[in-house]
């Protein structure tokens, strides 16, 4: 069914307008809401491979996938995170943002449950030569770690990864279905050379990984 939604079309414009649809949130929804890392949040968090980071600067909002093995951060105590910067693209959106506009939010993914974890806080850059190397993975250190310290802390309700069944092997998308990375970038400049691109891609991401 294909429909049109013309400006101001049942367009909720107000708090108060959003509160009469939704109502309160419930107990659970507030009380879970901590300022540190209890115990049980911290197991959560040091057990996450995966976690999508959240920036604002003066040209908008990013949002980015980050992850390592083991855990994509480090605990360094029950307020203050450590996300480490491995090889990317070199666009460093987040890090830009950050030490312009420190507030950042995070979103940890652990495969097999349902169950994700939010933090809301802020960061800052840092290069400080003992913290990359304390990061070391085959030879190589990071070139700069995120340091978030938590404003609040919390789980998220499961319905999301439950409806979509996100770990559900049987609904696992073949990648052959999809677009490869080259007929990606093709379809943002004509002239790419994706057939490069992506056979060549496989070996240069082994040897960049860290």
């Amino acid at each position: 069914m294909n429909v049109s939604v013309r400006d101001g079309d049942g367009l909720v414009t107000s708090v108060e307008a959003l509160k009469a649809i939704y109502g309160e949130a419930g107990e659970a929804s507030i009380a879970k809401v901590t300022k540190v890392l209890t115990p049980e949040y911290r197991r959560m968090i040091e057990i996450a491979p995966f976690v999508a980071l959240a920036t604002v600067g003066p040209e908008g909002l990013d949002c980015s996938p980050r992850g390592d093995l083991g855990g994509v951060v480090r605990v360094a105590d029950d307020r203050t995170l450590l996300l480490p910067d491995w090889r990317g693209n070199n666009r460093i959106d987040s890090l830009i943002n950050i030490v312009r506009d420190p507030r950042v939010a995070l979103m940890f993914l652990i495969p097999g449950s349902t169950t994700t974890m939010r933090i809301n806080g802020k960061a800052v850059v840092s290069a400080e030569p003992v913290l990359l190397q304390s990061f070391e993975m085959d030879g190589r250190h990071p070139r700069t770690v995120a340091v978030v310290t938590i404003d609040e802390v919390y789980f998220q309700c499961a319905r999301a990864l439950i409806r979509s069944e996100l770990w559900n092997a049987d609904r696992f998308v073949d990648p052959k279905m999809l677009p490869t990375p080259g007929q990606l970038m093709k379809a943002a400049k004509a002239d790419f050379d994706a057939q490069t691109y992506d056979r060549e891609w496989p070996g240069r991401a082994a040897k960049t990984m860290w």
